[in-house]
């Protein structure tokens, strides 16, 4: 009754070109689930699937700051696979933003993807779901240390807060599962530091940091345990680093 369960089924992955989208869209495929990487650039995923012909991955390119990029992927999803029956909401930015000085395009930038993208994704794939009387479902978002502590600088606090807000959007979508009787599954993973694209590479010479694959790690987790089992949160932290 592990991970195997899902075998066959359909995963959507978001920001699956690089980082722990790229990981856990690999660690799914070798698991045998069929997997939809969505992203804004798709030159990985795209080699990743000339490397295998046979391969169950399906390259979307799309944009989480514009809904009708996502309901188009959905509508594609249902008609050609089904449906989703896992949502990975890796996707997110990260952008230096003083709070008094900052454009406010940077701020829509960061929460259109970070909460809204996340939260449209979260709806289409649960209503998916509950549609074709999928019980079994689950939707993980992939967070950050940073929706469990305060700022440690000011220019971080906007982003700080969206991995907030997706702390309590996860906890509200867990409630309104269970007022719905769903057996649908939810989660969180909130990695501290890890090697991706999203903070400048001397950082990772400079303190312990994880790999993506550790992340995709604790999502094979979450979906290998039993149905009665809901692994709602995860912190992972490098060791040695007291961030």
């Amino acid at each position: 009754m592990g991970i195997e369960k899902y075998a066959g089924r359909v995963a959507m992955v978001t920001g699956a070109n690089s980082g722990i989208g790229f990981a856990t869209t690999q660690v799914l495929l070798s698991h045998g689930i069929t997997v939809v990487g969505f992203d804004k650039a798709v030159d990985k995923l795209q080699s990743l699937k000339l490397k295998d012909a046979t391969s169950n991955l399906h390259v979307m390119e799309g944009d989480l700051r514009n809904e009708d990029s996502i309901l188009a992927a959905f509508k594609w999803i249902r008609d050609h696979l089904s449906g989703v029956d896992i949502m990975i909401n890796n996707a997110g930015l990260c952008k230096n933003a003083e709070l008094t000085s900052a454009q406010t395009d940077i701020w829509r930038d960061l929460l259109d993807v970070n909460v809204l993208g996340l939260s449209i994704c979260t709806r289409e794939a649960v209503l998916d779901m509950l549609s074709r009387g999928v019980d079994d479902g689950f939707v993980i978002h992939i967070c950050s240390i940073c929706g469990h502590i305060l700022p440690f600088n000011s220019d971080v606090a906007m982003y700080c807060a969206s991995k907030q807000a997706v702390k309590t959007l996860l906890e509200g979508l867990r409630k309104d599962l269970v007022a719905r009787k769903s057996k649908i599954r939810v989660g969180e993973i909130s990695p501290g530091l890890t090697r991706t694209a999203i903070a400048s590479e001397k950082i990772y010479d400079i303190f312990p940091c994880m790999e993506p694959e550790d992340v995709a790690g604790a999502v094979v987790y979450m979906l290998s345990q039993h149905p009665r089992v809901q692994v709602h949160e995860i912190i992972i932290r490098p060791t040695g680093f007291d961030y």
